[in-house]
């Protein structure tokens, strides 16, 4: 089975498919079984649930992470790999048949440099690295999906004009889904949409709705952290909840046991 195919063929223009972001093995065994078609890694999600900030893990750490999340199901699995092994086109390559050799059907790497300083790599090596890492995608023997991502609007740069002439470089250097995390409305994500011929993967948001985002030309909508930050926020509820209230409502909406115990029950048993 090339998941990587798989995974490629579910990207069409208009006809957007959710892209959860699981954080851990148990929360991709979970959202595998309610339905979704691929799966992609969260790398904040994953530093979180390690008590470390988003960009905090290392990258062989981060590897090994996949390993383990593309084992969990059979479903074709894509990695949020941040900025990948390094600054250089030539990690970006590294990178990528990391990637492949991990057992993923694709992955994303950034324009961001994982300095707050001086946030966004200059237009030249970005196109460069990701030149690299189309390049070392097509020289796998299986299919993997590489998504490029302009990071202008999660860094305080929202400039639609040179994150459009980003998307258009990276689609013509060879990426196969471009992304623009952030971008906060649907006229943006259209005019992200119509300004390029690659599939585009869009980043939801409370307001989105996936009609709204399959009349502006999405091909698939990924949720990042945001699985990781709503779990979170539950558990900080709740602790509030028994604090401040003395009280334990909160356990009515949990999942029951047996069915936690069933999902994750070995099929020897």
């Amino acid at each position: 089975m090339d998941k990587g195919k798989i995974f490629r063929d579910l990207h069409r223009a208009g006809a957007p498919f959710i892209i959860p972001n699981p954080w851990d093995v148990g929360t991709a065994k979970l959202l595998a079984s309610c339905g979704f078609r691929a799966l992609a890694t969260t790398s904040a999600g994953f530093a979180f649930s390690r008590g470390l900030p988003d960009g905090g893990v290392g990258f062989e750490t981060m590897i090994q992470h996949c390993r383990e999340m593309a084992a969990a199901t059979d479903l074709p699995v894509s990695a949020d790999l941040e900025r990948g092994k390094g600054d250089s086109p030539e990690s970006a390559a590294e990178t990528v048949f990391a990637a492949a050799a991990a057992g993923l059907a694709g992955c994303s790497i950034e324009d961001h440099t994982g300095d707050a300083a001086d946030p966004i790599y200059d237009f030249s090596l970005a196109v460069e690295r990701v030149a690299a890492a189309a390049e070392a995608a097509r020289a796998l023997k299986s299919d993997f999906v590489f998504t490029a991502r302009a990071e202008n609007y999660l860094w305080g740069r929202p400039d639609i004009d040179d994150t459009i002439r980003r998307l258009q470089a990276f689609e013509a250097a060879g990426a196969d889904v471009l992304y623009a995390p952030g971008l906060a409305d649907t006229a943006t994500v259209g005019k992200v949409c119509s300004a390029v011929s690659r599939p585009v993967n869009v980043l939801a948001v409370a307001d989105f709705s996936v009609a709204a985002l399959a009349a502006a030309g999405a091909a698939r909508i990924s949720l990042g952290s945001k699985l990781t930050t709503y779990a979170f926020g539950m558990v900080e509820r709740a602790a509030k909840e028994m604090l401040d209230g003395g009280s334990f409502g909160f356990a009515r909406d949990a999942m029951p046991f047996s069915r936690a115990q069933a999902l994750f029950a070995r099929p020897d048993e």
